[in-house]
């Protein structure tokens, strides 16, 4: 049963093949826009849901479609990608000194017949406090540009963040232990691994 991933993101690509995972790439441009009142808990499970449903729909069986959306959230608010380096610096501002919940929602799809299994996993991020010149040199990287909270873990914001409690393969945007627990369900087999 082949595995399908439908995202553009390079961090979730990066975390499958390192785990030995084979899989091929579906993009799943969606709009991302949350609904007024919708708590973040629910906007990663909907916006997980509407990119599986969306590769699923223009792929082809037997196979699994596997989707993902991570949320950065602060103070029950949720801090997305930054629009420019000012949010940006606003955002690393916020999360200076401070603990914040991570939280990425999954859904598969197994084709043909659609059955589903979809989670939510949480992962708190404790991040240390920035100076005003730590935040500018790690602003001049570019890093932040493209990530949730305008940090990545795994890359040189880690020497910011003392300790994660939960899953670290969340904070990068796909909880690992937990996604295979759910191919399994679906009948996926360790044996499919490359």
């Amino acid at each position: 049963m082949k595995l399908i991933l439908a995202s553009a993101s390079p961090r979730r690509e990066e975390i499958l093949r390192e785990a030995g995972f084979t899989f091929t790439v579906l993009s799943s441009a969606i709009d991302e826009t949350p609904y007024e009142h919708e708590n973040p808990h629910d906007l990663v499970q909907r916006l997980a849901l509407a990119k599986a449903d969306l590769v699923a729909a223009r792929a082809v069986g037997p196979a699994i479609v596997i989707a993902a959306d991570t949320v950065v959230v602060l103070d029950g608010h949720i801090l997305g990608k930054p629009r420019s380096t000012h949010d940006a610096r606003r955002m690393l501002e916020q999360l200076s000194g401070r603990t914040h919940t991570v939280l990425t929602g999954v859904a598969l799809v197994r084709l043909p017949d659609a059955d589903r299994r979809q989670f939510a996993e949480s992962t708190l991020v404790h991040f240390a406090s920035l100076s005003a010149e730590e935040i500018s040199r790690y602003l001049a990287t570019e890093e932040p540009h493209d990530k949730a909270g305008a940090y990545g873990v795994q890359g040189r914001a880690g020497r910011y963040i003392p300790r994660v409690e939960g899953c670290y393969f969340n904070v990068v945007g796909l909880p690992l232990s937990h996604l295979v627990s759910s191919l399994h369900e679906l009948g996926w087999s360790e044996e499919e691994l490359s």
